[in-house]
């Protein structure tokens, strides 16, 4: 009888699965595109995982999240990505943080024990905060750029932030770093010139979105994490 990793030790090797159960990772933000990284952070075999959202399942939410069912609606997103993580892997190790990310709790959540640091949320300062720690402590980070009002998948890439453009959240990040002279960010965004909302009005502040889009970014988040990780390079970077 086989193993739940098998076929990911098939294609990693024993070596990297060992490194990916003693890991620890933290993600900032289980929306749309922190929740499906976790998830396939933890299908990967990623032994620790922490989990920092301040949040609840919304109804707005079961149009693109992975922890979103009308069974979720209402509870902390930490505790709904925790349960779904220990669904997959009993043995994982989960703490949960149901907070906002804020620079005076960062120096908190970001200790120099995590292996790798994920930013999947959209408040800009939240964002800044978790990329200076990070910087602080040497510790390696991604950060997901927008993800709404676009539907060109295909567009999504993996680019350090001086690289981006026409993405407005990375270019307000961009400009953010540079006069931290923070540089060499590994970010996923898209250059799609994003679409104006059908529906909006006055009153619409959040940005159009669907199910296919956050997914995306959140899997290329997952996988460069793995890689990164496992020090495993990419076949187009040989």
């Amino acid at each position: 009888m086989g193993t739940m990793y098998d076929r990911t030790s098939w294609l990693i090797g024993e070596e990297a699965m060992e490194k990916l159960k003693i890991s620890r990772v933290i993600v900032f933000g289980l929306g749309g595109v922190g929740g499906i990284c976790t998830e396939a952070l933890a299908r990967a075999g990623v032994g620790s995982i922490d989990l920092v959202d301040f949040d609840r399942v919304d109804i707005t939410n079961l149009n693109r999240q992975v922890i979103a069912f009308h069974s979720t609606l209402g509870k902390p997103k930490t505790e709904a990505m925790a349960a779904c993580i220990r669904d997959i892997n009993p043995e994982a190790r989960i703490r949960e943080y149901g907070l906002r990310v804020t620079w005076e709790n960062v120096g908190e959540l970001i200790q120099p024990d995590v292996d790798y640091v994920v930013d999947a949320i959209d408040d800009v300062q939240g964002k800044l905060a978790i990329i200076t720690r990070a910087r602080e402590l040497n510790l390696p980070v991604i950060s997901s750029m927008g993800t709404g009002n676009k539907l060109q998948g295909e567009k999504f890439t993996i680019s350090p932030i001086e690289k981006t453009h026409t993405c407005p959240l990375a270019k307000r990040i961009r400009k953010e770093l540079k006069e931290r002279d923070i540089r060499g960010i590994k970010v996923v965004y898209s250059p799609e010139e994003p679409f104006r909302a059908i529906e909006a009005t006055e009153e619409t502040r959040s940005p159009a979105s669907i199910s296919f889009i956050p997914p995306i970014a959140g899997l290329l988040l997952a996988g460069e994490i793995v890689r990164d990780l496992t020090k495993m390079e990419r076949n187009d970077m040989r």
